[in-house]
């Protein structure tokens, strides 16, 4: 189902370099009273309007592991965590193992979905549009690889890379976590692990695809915050 007079504003917050694991309890927060809110409802006359919000934010190094993943993907223990100075956590979205670091686009939608459709599957495949058309506004095309959550170039070719990592949580239709678009990040920690398990495909990122001409990480996210709020006819507030 979705609300008769749904709340379509997505609250923004800039949240910049956070550590992962305040941004995770931030994200908690947040689901919870939007949780909070749907559940009082029920009980009044007149609805309260149901908030919606967007997290944009870098992440220093850290690993995340997801429900459906394994821990055989991340090839370091934890002597070499520390070597390489990043964090480790298994968290609460699906999806398997993925690296954040700083030059990486994270950004984290609470949204409740019954402002919007009432469908994860649509919902998954409308961040990858969103993600897609902000590739193409720097002249890169991306696409879907089959089978698999996320936003790739060239995935129908021998030369598929992966440029955007995708995993969600979803209860009550109230949704968590999201997507990490790599624009200029060290791609060397990804050697660490086998990305979304994954083998024998690689990981790319905006500045590797288009040298010196690498848009800053600024740039990026007002493009797409710009398709967020069209592709989901929504208006962004501070």
């Amino acid at each position: 189902m979705t609300y008769s007079t749904p709340n379509r504003e997505l609250k923004l917050i800039r949240a910049g370099l956070i550590d992962f694991n305040e941004a995770w309890q931030l994200q908690e927060k947040l689901f919870a009273e939007i949780v909070e809110i749907k559940l009082a409802n029920r009980h009044k006359e007149v609805p309260l309007p149901v908030p919606n919000y967007l997290i944009l934010c870098e992440h220093p190094p850290v690993f995340t592991l997801g429900k459906s993943g394994t821990s055989d993907n991340l090839l370091l223990d934890e002597q070499g965590l520390n070597e390489v100075g990043a964090g480790f956590y298994r968290i609460n979205r699906g999806g398997d193992i993925t690296h954040h670091g700083p030059g990486q686009l994270v950004v984290y939608p609470l949204l409740d979905l019954e402002n919007f459709f009432t469908d994860i599957h649509l919902y998954l495949r409308t961040l990858e549009e969103i993600v897609i058309k902000t590739l193409a506004d720097f002249g890169l095309s991306g696409g879907r690889y089959p089978g698999y959550t996320g936003v790739w170039l060239e995935p129908d070719g021998k030369n598929a890379r992966k440029i955007c990592a995708m995993g969600v949580k979803c209860g009550r239709w109230v949704t968590m976590h999201g997507l990490a678009l790599n624009v200029a990040n060290d791609l060397s920690y990804f050697n660490h692990i086998i990305p979304c398990g994954i083998k024998e495909k690689s990981v790319t990122s905006m500045a590797a695809e288009l040298s010196w001409k690498a848009p800053t990480i600024e740039t990026v996210s007002e493009c797409l915050l710009t398709h967020f709020a069209a592709t989901f006819n929504a208006s962004i507030g501070q």
